[in-house]
């Protein structure tokens, strides 16, 4: 697991919210209402309310609608920690919004309940480690992913990754069977992948404090220039990165960034 963090956000406006494609697979525990999915990215997937969910990776954006409030905890999984507290590689959900119960089935359901009956934060965070350390332990003994597969995927994720045909020859594949094997274990292909990633620095960057210029985060991304960084943005969120930027009003839950819009967060 790459972090979890609990959010309560309260008083903004109504309206929707741009789930973005991520190199992490998503799970949402709510507090109260349920999650209304608006949108989903998987093609076929209606639209529908959960109580908990976990979606898999997708290069397409998902859209929360929203009455101005959200409450819960946001876990971010790499492809290694979906295995260990799914028991499920991440292809298994493709690009697929699936209640967590369908996952999990009787631990979610402990989950939700024992959350729900929680007070304070560090009693629910105690309530997250007790549940999922305990499929960890027994997930484990299923095996991870297969090692020449996780090293592909860091190589395609890392800063300055190497391109698909290197990475195949490095662990000794051919890039046909490499992209299938690859594409099986995480849902999406590798290319994709390293297109993931790039999006998520970007993404990061331009949420850090400050003025930003383009050009400088597509270079700091890995992008190749800054008409690069625009196009994979019109594909994979839909929107140019200034446009996002002015019409989320929720602050990204990871980020901690305090609004200026008269909600709060806590």
């Amino acid at each position: 697991m790459r972090w979890y963090d609990g959010y309560r956000l309260t008083g903004f406006p109504a309206g929707e919210h741009l789930g973005l494609p991520s190199q992490d697979l998503t799970v949402v525990l709510t507090i109260g209402e349920p999650l209304d999915l608006a949108r989903a990215a998987a093609p076929g997937q209606q639209p529908g309310r959960f109580r908990a969910l976990a979606g898999g990776l997708t290069t397409s954006p998902v859209t929360i609608a929203h009455d101005g409030n959200q409450h819960g905890i946001q876990l971010a999984l790499t492809p290694a920690g979906a295995r260990a507290l799914l028991g499920v590689p991440a292809g298994a959900l493709g690009a697929w919004v699936v209640d967590l119960e369908d996952v999990l089935g009787a631990d979610a359901r402990e989950l939700q309940d024992r959350i729900a009956a929680a007070e304070e934060w560090p009693e629910r965070f105690a309530v997250l480690d007790d549940v999922l350390g305990r499929l960890e332990r027994r997930d484990r003994r299923a095996g991870g992913v297969e090692p020449r597969l996780a090293r592909a995927w860091q190589q395609l994720t890392s800063p300055g990754s190497a391109g698909v045909r290197a990475v195949a020859d490095d662990i000794g594949w051919s890039r046909r069977h490499l992209t299938g094997r690859f594409t099986a274990e995480y849902g999406v292909g590798p290319k994709d992948a390293a297109r993931l990633a790039r999006f998520d620095r970007s993404r990061r960057l331009l949420r850090t404090p400050g003025r930003h210029r383009l050009a400088d985060v597509a270079v700091r991304a890995g992008f190749y220039d800054q008409a690069h960084l625009a196009r994979d943005w019109r594909d994979l969120a839909g929107v140019p990165p200034s446009q996002w930027m002015d019409d989320e009003v929720f602050p990204i839950v990871q980020d901690g960034e305090p609004s200026t819009d008269g909600g709060s967060v806590t």
